[in-house]
């Protein structure tokens, strides 16, 4: 099975294959143009990312002010492009960013990041990681005509996040880096890593890929976005790699099991797993029983409930899609905690969508459940809805995949149902679609330049 993050860790100290593009060095965490990420992203906390990203759009701290930022935001139609023609164009250094979580160099944020196992977060990781996706993008399409942005960028689908490492050290300072990468009319994608203080070094522990989508000032319609201009081979190759990215969505898209059926190899997969359930003292279609160390698919399930407070707002007034993402998150990593018996560890994140946005004072029902597993790893799907208070009726919002490695061998888990069958597949597919992503050099953005922050 080939997995990105498992020949990523398997590399030497500060070393990544060529193909990737990244290098590692001794780097400085206190150098020009980091700013510290733990000042936003909790709403006790002062945060420079959050407080940036509400300063270009005009969004206040307080929620009682909500409706009269958003009617301010209507002024800014005007500002809008008619075309992307009429856009200049913009370089992937132009919206590089860095940013620090000083985990070791300021004890006092641990208690956020902190597992009861002294390790850190991931579901805070991937809200910082939201939050930074947003901001680069605002860096892309900065304009020096109005005084808010009148884009009002959104994530649309996180396509991937690759792991190499089982743990993060909570004592150690964690760095963030990201850029545009690739720009269609209206959506961009944004290339995102993670490091970790090791001795002197930043280590690589995460790779992230983002789509973000640009609305217009109200958050109602689809708005242009400035061009991305790749200066040389290695950002042509890179933004070669993003229009790759476009067509294997659109085909993975196009081959979806709610549209097309199994393929021929797939559905032999699963007339196999059905044959091997029959009850071969009954020679029956009905009696169905386990083969050894195997649990049928509709018990390895959990659910949870959320009441969407305006705390978790972003700056729009919609719930924060990082905090979407966390609950999701540790509601599949208990998942595949009780199902496999053992300590799961992140692999892998893909092809979350963001369907429809979740408006604060929504129900939010999460149902996650494994559906699939080999060996040591479990594929856990979590699908989100919230519920309309007027007609009882049930609206997905998002559906999640991640993939866990467990510490020990997990059991197999089998369909019941065709619909379970097709949840099967489903989830073998994304645990085979891993794939190791273009990245550019870290050194590559090091070049003395205007801080795009400040």
């Amino acid at each position: 099975m080939r997995r990105a993050a498992l020949r990523l860790c398997a590399l030497g100290k500060g070393q990544l294959t060529p193909g990737r593009g990244l290098t590692q060095g001794p780097q400085n965490p206190k150098k020009q143009g980091i700013f510290h990420i733990h000042e936003a992203c909790s709403p006790i906390h002062v945060n420079h990312v959050r407080d940036k990203l509400r300063e270009i759009v005009g969004a206040s701290t307080n929620w009682r002010d909500h409706v009269n930022a958003m009617e301010e935001r209507k002024l800014l139609h005007s500002f809008l492009a008619k075309s992307q023609d009429g856009l200049p164009p913009r370089r992937m250094k132009d919206s590089y960013i860095e940013v620090l979580l000083p985990l070791g160099s300021e004890p006092e944020l641990r208690e956020k990041y902190l597992t009861v196992q002294n390790t850190v977060r991931f579901g805070r990781i991937l809200e910082d990681l939201d939050s930074l996706g947003v901001l680069i993008c605002y860096m892309h399409n900065k304009s020096h005509s109005a005084k808010m942005s009148p884009l009002s960028i959104v994530t649309a689908l996180v396509d991937k996040i690759d792991m190499c490492k089982k743990n993060l050290s909570p004592e150690q300072d964690i760095k963030f880096s990201g850029h545009v990468s690739w720009v269609g009319k209206t959506s961009m994608e944004v290339k995102m890593q993670m490091f970790q203080l090791h001795g002197d070094e930043f280590c690589p522990v995460l790779d992230a890929t983002f789509v973000m989508v640009a609305r217009d000032s109200e958050n109602k319609g689809p708005a242009f976005v400035n061009p991305l201009i790749p200066e040389n081979p290695e950002e042509e190759e890179l933004f070669r790699q993003g229009e790759l990215n476009k067509g294997r969505r659109i085909a993975f898209s196009s081959t979806s099991l709610l549209k097309m059926a199994p393929s021929a190899e797939e559905r032999t997969t699963i007339h196999e797993m059905f044959l091997s359930t029959l009850d071969p003292k009954t020679i029956s279609f009905r009696s169905r029983v386990l083969p050894p160390n195997a649990v049928w698919m509709e018990n390895s399930k959990l659910k949870s409930l959320e009441i969407c407070h305006p705390q978790e707002r972003n700056i729009f007034n919609r719930i924060f899609g990082g905090f979407l993402m966390r609950k999701a998150y540790e509601l599949a990593w208990a998942t595949a905690c009780s199902f496999g018996g053992s300590r799961p560890f992140v692999v892998a994140v893909d092809d979350i969508m963001f369907q429809k946005p979740v408006e604060v004072g929504s129900l939010l029902f999460l149902s996650s459940q494994v559906c699939f597993t080999q060996s040591n790893y479990i594929q856990v799907r979590v699908h989100s809805e919230v519920a309309s208070l007027q007609d009882k009726t049930h609206t997905t919002t998002n559906v999640f995949h991640f993939t866990f490695m467990s510490e020990k061998e997990v059991p197999l888990v089998f369909p019941k149902t065709y619909g379970e069958s097709m949840l099967y597949l489903d989830g073998q597919r994304h645990f085979n679609s891993m794939s190791v992503p273009v990245t550019l050099s870290k050194d590559y953005f090091l070049e003395p330049k205007e801080s795009n922050i400040c």
